[in-house]
């Protein structure tokens, strides 16, 4: 079983920064990818951006440039580093892990972001 717990979300003014985390623990096993995805109230949920286990990322158009990904293996843990955030980020941001042998996916329990001033 793997559990996943994300922190860091709140509520920020446009054009500031957040950063969540997302930790991980159980089978995680040592080849997976993590990915951060997002829903917006009455909007389906939508992927964020992507990191594999050798630390190549992925983005979202919507946010490329201005959010990273970033991963800690031996902790694992995987960050989200939120600059210039628009009203339109807000969202309950969700983590994801897919483990490469089993091909299991495993969600957080998400994080609220507010932008607003």
């Amino acid at each position: 079983q793997v559990q996943l717990v994300e922190s860091g979300g709140g509520l920020v003014q446009p054009g500031g920064s957040l950063r969540l985390s997302c930790a991980a623990s159980g089978s995680i096993f040592s080849d997976n990818v993590m990915g951060w995805y997002r829903q917006a109230p009455g909007k389906e949920r939508e992927w964020v951006g992507s990191s594999n286990t050798n630390s190549n990322t992925y983005y979202a158009d919507s946010v490329k440039g201005r959010f990273t990904i970033s991963r800690d293996n031996a902790k694992n843990t995987m960050y989200l580093q939120m600059n210039s955030l628009k009203p339109e980020d807000t969202a309950v941001y969700y983590c994801k892990i897919r483990i490469t042998v089993t091909r299991a996916d495993y969600w957080g329990q998400g994080t609220q972001v507010t932008v607003s001033s």
